[in-house]
């Protein structure tokens, strides 16, 4: 019953934060192109939904890593529907690049849209890799990092290359992120009232790093360093219980 209740509150509240972002986008585009403050509703909504329950937990170490006066392209290991929301822990202004299909779901899909997110069809590679880059750019330009799971949808083969060849084209930094916790945050369609999700934060890799590789061999680094990340957490987690 809790967590239908906690759906519904959801419902309300993300409908009640996409019409606010709205119209701070309308009031505020002509000098925040980059949707800096629109981002800031969606940080705030998050806040709320991760917590107003008050045993959830989700915290984030390796902030020290981020400069907020750059911008990066992000890469997250992806594990859940939850590691989107999650995300805007990070201390910066952020574009994800996601499927068209979470754009339709009812509610969620409007905030992404107002957000300024990128949707990329999955049944043709070529065309999601020239989006990714081109409106990649013009987000990187505008001050903005753009956010990227590079195993797809959570695909177990290796990363895939729009990320990479962004931040190449780009000149920017790669900033690597690992979560856990996302995927636990639900036990069938209940709500997990304990749940703790932890992200850490990855030394960027350099223009000059990125730009010695080729994309392949940069992809492969990348995802290298963190599933160490990644199994590090998780086996602090473990520890803890």
């Amino acid at each position: 019953m809790l967590s239908i209740l906690y759906y519904i509150f959801t419902v309300i509240h993300t409908t009640v934060w996409c019409i606010i972002s709205a119209l701070v986008l309308a009031v505020t585009y002509p000098f925040d192109r980059s949707r800096r403050l629109v981002h800031e509703c969606s940080r705030y909504m998050t806040w709320v939904f991760f917590g107003l329950p008050p045993r959830v937990r989700r915290t984030i170490d390796g902030v020290e890593n981020i400069d907020r006066r750059k911008s990066y392209v992000i890469v997250l290991n992806h594990t859940s529907g939850v590691d989107i929301i999650a995300a805007y822990k990070i201390p910066l202004n952020f574009r994800w690049v996601s499927k068209r299909e979470v754009f339709r779901i009812p509610f969620f899909g409007p905030m992404l849209l107002v957000h300024g997110d990128i949707p990329i069809e999955r049944g043709n590679a070529a065309a999601a890799m020239a989006k990714v880059v081109h409106q990649g750019k013009i987000w990187l330009g505008l001050g903005a990092s753009v956010a990227i799971f590079p195993e797809g949808t959570r695909s177990k083969d290796g990363f895939k290359a729009g990320a990479f060849t962004l931040a190449k084209e780009a000149g920017v930094e790669i900033l690597p992120v690992v979560m856990t916790g996302t995927a636990t945050m639900f036990r069938g369609w209940r709500m997990n009232w304990t749940n703790r999700i932890r992200i850490r934060v990855l030394p960027p890799v350099s223009v000059e790093e990125a730009a010695s590789m080729e994309i392949k061999e940069l992809a492969q680094t990348v995802q290298e360093r963190m599933t160490t990340a990644l199994a590090e957490l998780r086996g602090e987690e473990a520890k803890r219980g």
